[in-house]
């Protein structure tokens, strides 16, 4: 659910805006589905790798072909160390959203994943000297209430391990590194990048930091064409196509107007995760998704008429 804003794009207008952005959320909404049901014994890491890699090759040749090269070398050359600290807060959190998603399951990994990254981003403005505001401190209490009834919800599993916790945190982990990414996303912005060209940098420097664990690690799922289509269907549709349609939105809708509509990512999500995967949430589960979206609801609604 990115929030860097995206410039040098043709402006649609609002209601074709709104269903660019609609349109990008549900295929990030996917990326959960897609692993636990096309790559079920992939390391989250692989899938994460292969995503990268892929997505951001084919978008990064697709913009240099656009005539876009001037923007993604003016952020190489005037915020290097935004381009580093990008790449390596993405690909935490793609680590730690694929890893919360097989230990919890899709509807929770992705609603803590997401439901947390507001609030992470509103405390490091807020370290940073900048009061995010009410609205943030409302929002922020409803998601730690929301992580700590799934906290408290996990269940014991083998060996003394507790999987419900573990994936938990690391949902809280890359909720963290989203909040990270999207800070200094704005750096990349600042030195020139639209969003299409910070995204193809981030996801190809990602799938390269990626690279030795795609070249060693066990990539037996491509090898079927439910593995290929898979692969295919997270670089092409979740990545290169979700980022060039979210950028096609942004640049006609205000910041809060997108994060609510990034709502339907999580939805599409927990959709997916129940009638397609076949998970279900116990009623504390419920509580805890329900708080989480509020928090964001909190953060993306509308001010003023």
């Amino acid at each position: 659910m990115p929030t860097d804003v995206a410039h040098g794009v043709a402006r649609p207008g609002r209601r074709a805006a709104t269903w660019s952005v609609l349109a990008a959320a549900t295929l990030w909404g996917t990326i959960g589905t897609a692993q636990e049901l096309g790559a079920p014994t992939a390391a989250p890491a692989t899938v994460a790798g292969g995503r990268s890699l892929g997505g951001g090759v084919i978008l990064l040749l697709v913009l240099v072909a656009a005539g876009r090269w001037p923007r993604i070398r003016a952020a190489l050359v005037g915020a290097p160390w935004a381009v580093v600290a990008a790449v390596v807060s993405i690909t935490v959190f793609q680590l730690g959203y694929l890893t919360g998603v097989r230990a919890v399951g899709v509807a929770l990994g992705t609603l803590v994943a997401i439901g947390s990254a507001p609030a992470w981003a509103g405390l490091f403005a807020l370290l940073a000297g900048r009061r995010p505001g009410a609205r943030w401190v409302v929002a922020t209490v409803a998601t730690i209430a929301g992580a700590a009834v799934l906290l408290a919800d996990g269940g014991a599993g083998d060996a003394g391990q507790d999987p419900g916790t573990f994936g938990i945190l690391a949902g809280l982990v890359a909720g963290a590194a989203y909040g990270t990414y999207t800070t200094v996303s704005v750096r990349l912005v600042s030195a020139g990048a639209d969003g299409s060209s910070a995204v193809a940098l981030t996801f190809t420097g990602s799938g390269l930091l990626l690279l030795p664990v795609l070249v060693t690690g066990d990539l037996a799922w491509v090898a079927s064409p439910t593995g290929i289509g898979t692969a295919l269907w997270l670089a092409i549709g979740t990545t290169a196509l979700g980022y060039v349609l979210f950028a096609r939105g942004l640049v006609a809708l205000d910041a809060p107007t997108v994060t609510t509509l990034t709502l339907a990512e999580p939805l599409a999500a927990t959709i997916l995760a129940v009638v397609v995967v076949g998970e279900r949430l116990a009623w504390t589960g419920w509580i805890g998704a329900a708080l989480l979206i509020l928090g964001l609801l909190v953060i993306g609604v509308r001010r003023g008429p």
